[in-house]
């Protein structure tokens, strides 16, 4: 009897110390039943947590879309400044040439000028441009206000100096 006796209390220390088999089927039903619910709250604790890394993802989305739009017409805008300013500097860069090709010509005068014309009358050096005689009301020379050798701008003829260019930019 001894080993029935101890067959009874392994059996009865295994179920908890209950004797119904009754009671056994309800302690793993309401095993299983915990643990549904607990698989069940985790699923939605991983679902919450799913929806929120989505919502995260989501948001970022549409911030990096407004920072790409941003860019995009920053970009656009850029483009046109550059393609005005590139268009205003090719101008500049054509006066720039016909300026330094008419300085070029103005000191071939100004050097035959004065290489040719120390001993000549203002009458021999009209021809070139230079006239320091003013015009009247009449639309005619007054040659009774002409001061001696004084051009409009008070310097004399024969003293012109060379017009220089900056040639800082020049090509």
């Amino acid at each position: 009897m001894a080993s029935s006796s101890s067959t009874y209390r392994s059996s009865s220390s295994s179920d908890g110390g209950n004797n119904n088999p009754s009671d056994s089927v309800v302690t793993v039903d309401e095993r299983k039943r915990k643990r549904m619910l607990s698989n069940r709250e985790s699923a939605r604790r991983s679902r919450m947590r799913k929806q929120k890394h989505v919502d995260d993802l989501t948001a970022q989305i549409n911030q990096l879309s407004n920072d790409n739009r941003q860019i995009l017409n920053s970009l656009t805008v850029t483009s046109q400044l550059y393609m005005k300013i590139q268009a205003e500097n090719s101008v500049l860069t054509a006066q720039m040439e016909e300026l330094s090709t008419r300085l070029q010509s103005l000191n071939e005068i100004v050097d035959l000028v004065q290489s040719n014309g120390a001993g000549f009358g203002v009458d021999q050096i009209d021809g070139c441009g230079f006239d320091d005689r003013t015009v009247g009301i009449d639309g005619y020379y007054d040659d009774m206000n002409m001061m001696s050798n004084v051009n409009h701008w008070g310097g004399s003829v024969y003293t012109n100096q060379p017009i220089m260019a900056n040639d800082i930019n020049m090509y």
